[in-house]
């Protein structure tokens, strides 16, 4: 379901499009280039940042990292350089983002900071998201419908929807019982 419009869509992804932008699980920052050089490349190669420049500041205050501008990605924790990541997609104005892990190799205070971080982002920008995790509780409180894989050849296997009002509570009773339900799923937990 479409987050601005409310309509069912279908997107067929054949090409690379600055609509859809993929942020991995390493936020994969040329180093020789600040952050806001980073945050910039993907209006410069589409040609926009002179039109479109301003976006780099609007994006750097949206992950809170307008007094890093001007740091190497050296110079950032592993958080901010996954901010700076984001911030890099959201310049571009995505309509779907897709995150491949992107929270995987954090610190849990860390981790706890940037899913509140990007719940905040979705609410704000519109974008549809598309979240690929491990981490059962992690997709609890952060998507509305949760998708649960089979091994390789990966089958859907389970799907639920998470119909609670953001910011979540971890110990919410109806998250437990749907952390629950999604292990027994995936047969770490049996009922």
């Amino acid at each position: 379901r479409h987050r601005r419009t409310g309509a069912d869509t279908t997107v067929s992804i054949d090409r690379p499009d600055p609509s859809r932008i993929l942020v991995f699980q390493d936020p994969t920052l040329f180093p020789w280039r600040t952050v806001r050089n980073n945050v910039a490349t993907g209006l410069e190669a589409r040609g926009l940042l002179k039109t479109h420049g301003y976006r780099i500041d609007e994006a750097l205050k949206i992950v809170k990292l307008e007094k890093f501008a001007d740091a190497y990605p050296s110079q950032l924790s592993g958080g901010m350089a996954q901010r700076a990541a984001i911030a890099r997609a959201l310049v571009n104005d995505p309509h779907l983002l897709l995150l491949d892990e992107p929270f995987g190799k954090l610190d849990s205070l860390t981790r706890l900071g940037l899913q509140q971080e990007l719940t905040n982002l979705w609410q704000q920008e519109g974008f549809t998201a598309i979240l690929v995790t491990h981490d059962v509780e992690e997709a609890l409180l952060l998507a509305n419908r949760v998708v649960v894989f089979s091994d390789r050849p990966a089958r859907i296997v389970h799907e639920v929807t998470v119909d609670k009002a953001y910011p979540r509570r971890r110990d919410d009773e109806d998250l437990v019982h749907l952390r629950q339900e999604l292990l027994s799923k995936l047969g770490i937990v049996h009922d």
